[in-house]
């Protein structure tokens, strides 16, 4: 499977690439990149002919949009598509006043939650203004889930549904943007708001991933019968699927579960017979899927950022998923790559 491979997105006039550049990491998550780290990595995914790029005023309070944009700037527009998202509002503030947490040394914003037709509208310009390209060529309303909001979850998503729609809805309409979605980590909450709303696309972490298939019951055949594609992040499920069943592995940001790391070790001796790495596994099988354009991908450094271009260009033979499916480690309706 090859990275730079481009796929239209779905009902949309453009294509994407199959591997796509996940920003969150330059918004300095949990560590410091510095300047020079960040622009090395975009254009080491330039020059592998990756052609699609994340991001979201979330990441680094701002910062990341600020160096995709530096780094993309004088790239012909025309040959590439930049995504970022709405549902928070940035507010320049004193650093000593601004909890940075989980992001390091980040822009100097404070964040406010707000999903409002306005708000939506306000993120929006803000992004364009971050980025200073020209257009944004798709726009997801971010974090409208139950794992972000908790309790509050109806009411937040009731009012996404509302004002952050009607906003995205109208820069559509108008050919600001070419395609609008949702970005959570919960396909259900996708599932509920493509049954609302004549949505384009979706970016959906760690909830399709070689440990997880629900979202083949209901989420995934409603978005083939719309011809609704989407962007898949977390597919390590936030670690687990690229260390293996290790002492302190993380699934979820937490320590994995024992089942969890039994099952994670029953895929893993499949791996080892067919002498496949398991995050090349991981990365290559989500993108099967006919309703997934693209896995997008956040790397600290150019090594990380190799190595997962490499994985994902691993050669893994067809009897691999067969003995997955087999023994009963992967759902058996889904979708699998096939070998070239």
């Amino acid at each position: 499977m090859k990275p730079s491979e481009t796929r239209k997105f779905g009902r949309n006039d453009f294509s994407v690439t199959a591997f796509a550049f996940g920003t969150a990491p330059l918004g300095n998550f949990l560590q410091e990149v510095s300047e020079e780290d960040a622009a090395q990595m975009i254009q080491h995914a330039w020059d592998a002919g990756i052609r699609l790029y994340d991001t979201s005023p979330m990441y680094g309070h701002g910062l990341a949009e600020l160096r995709l944009g530096q780094a993309l700037r004088w790239k012909n527009r025309d040959d590439f598509v930049v995504a970022t998202k709405v549902g928070r509002t940035l507010h320049a503030a004193p650093r000593a006043e601004i909890d940075f947490a989980p992001w390091v040394n980040a822009a100097p914003n404070r964040m406010t939650f707000d999903y409002t037709y306005d708000g939506t509208m306000r993120s929006f310009e803000d992004s364009l203004q971050r980025l200073a390209l020209e257009r944004i060529d798709m726009v997801f309303i971010h974090d409208i889930d139950r794992f972000t909001h908790g309790q509050n979850q109806p009411e937040v998503f009731k009012q996404a549904m509302d004002g952050a729609w009607r906003a995205l809805e109208k820069l559509r309409t108008e050919g600001v943007v070419k395609a609008i979605g949702v970005g959570v980590n919960e396909w259900e909450v996708c599932h509920a708001a493509l049954q609302q709303h004549d949505f384009d696309c979706f970016l959906l972490a760690g909830r399709y991933t070689l440990l997880e298939q629900d979202a083949l019951r209901d989420f995934l055949p409603l978005c083939e019968q719309r011809n609704v594609t989407l962007l898949v992040g977390g597919g390590f499920n936030s670690g687990i699927l690229a260390t293996g069943a290790v002492k302190g592995a993380k699934y979820n940001y937490a320590p994995a579960p024992s089942h969890i790391l039994d099952r994670v070790s029953r895929i893993e001796a499949v791996c080892k017979r067919h002498h496949v790495p398991l995050p090349a596994a991981a990365l290559q099988f989500v993108v099967a899927h006919p309703a997934i354009s693209s896995f997008c991908a956040g790397t600290r450094n150019t090594s990380q950022l190799t190595q997962n271009l490499a994985w994902f260009s691993h050669h893994i033979p067809e009897e691999f998923w067969n003995d997955l499916k087999a023994e009963h480690l992967l759902a058996e309706e889904a979708p699998v790559p096939v070998a070239a």
